[in-house]
């Protein structure tokens, strides 16, 4: 692996375009950076419902699942903070 004399060097390398900075990198401790696990989930909806999704979708330009998983992590969040606001101890 190749080394410089200071950043300047390295900046002018760079910019200059002369080499990749591919050639100073230790290619066998590059990782892949990870993917959160995920599950595939079935869920059946009656026609109107579907349509209705897909019009939001339209709306706000993103995918039916892209929405659906958005206004899930909504809801739980909402879910989770009633839940902890039901939870506290209530001052009298």
């Amino acid at each position: 692996m190749k080394t410089f004399n200071s950043s300047q060097e390295m900046e002018r390398v760079f910019d200059e375009g002369e080499e990749s900075i591919l050639d100073y990198a230790d290619m066998s401790t590059l990782k892949k950076p990870g993917k959160a696990a995920t599950r595939r989930v079935a869920l059946d909806m009656n026609a109107s419902a579907i349509a209705r999704l897909d019009s939001f979708a339209e709306r706000y330009g993103v995918s039916r699942q892209a929405l659906i998983k958005v206004w899930l992590m909504e809801r739980m969040d909402e879910e989770d903070a009633r839940a902890a606001h039901l939870s506290a101890p209530s001052v009298v």
